[in-house]
């Protein structure tokens, strides 16, 4: 079940990012680069990690006008990660540009709503219904868009797959039981996610804040 698991590796340092994922590497199905790894290192360091020969997950979260976010992914290209991240509320047409510009063994996956967010934050921003109800909406808009899927949290993946049988879903704020909640608000254990519905779990903190990161994730794993 190691597969299912992308380890978050959410730091700017290279070096700090290299030393981790070759600790845990038999231990995840693959790494995730986030926007502040990418605007340390670019595309340089993103091949860098590349080479240490796991998945690549660049969690870039593109939100723009079509065109620009279509451009942005073509300038990708030659990284050819395993998946990328938009956000479903660019559109369809942004969400449908993104997937043609993208590699064809890409998987392209929308944003729905950050596990950072709770109902207060989504009606301050102006959205009135509550999380659930809008990772259906945007959910339901990215399969329309013809991407690969969605990120969502653990309390909607079940929703979201029975909807969309064949949709990819990723799940970040996963905590194992009594884990540190940090900024996340809508979270899950590994396991219950994984049962949900969860394609991939991306897991950070966890196992990057911990003394021995491998253990750590053979931990993780071993309850999966």
């Amino acid at each position: 079940m190691s597969g299912c698991i992308y380890v978050a590796l959410d730091t700017t340092d290279l070096v700090r990012a290299k030393t981790i994922a070759t600790k845990v590497r038999n231990h995840v199905g693959g790494i995730k680069l986030g926007l502040e790894f990418f605007m340390a290192n670019g595309q340089a360091g993103v091949r860098e990690m590349a080479a240490l020969g796991l998945p690549v997950f660049l969690d870039l979260k593109l939100h723009d006008i079509p065109n620009t976010v279509a451009k942005a992914i073509q300038a990708l290209r030659p990284l050819d990660p395993a998946i990328l991240t938009v956000h479903a509320a660019g559109g369809r047409a942004m969400m449908e540009d993104a997937k043609a510009a993208a590699p064809p063994g890409t998987k392209v996956v929308a944003v729905t709503v950050l596990t950072s967010l709770d109902g207060s934050d989504l009606a301050a921003i102006g959205v009135p219904d509550d999380p659930h109800a809008q990772v259906a909406r945007l959910a339901n808009l990215a399969r329309e868009a013809g991407i690969d899927g969605i990120v969502c949290s653990g309390a909607e993946v079940a929703a979201a797959k029975k909807a969309w049988p064949q949709g990819f879903f990723v799940v970040p704020g996963v905590r194992p039981a009594g884990g540190d909640a940090g900024d996340q608000k809508r979270m899950m254990t590994p396991a219950a996610a994984r049962r949900a519905g969860a394609s991939i779990l991306v897991i950070g903190r966890p196992i990057t804040a911990a003394e021995d990161p491998d253990a750590a994730a053979r931990a993780i794993e071993a309850t999966l």
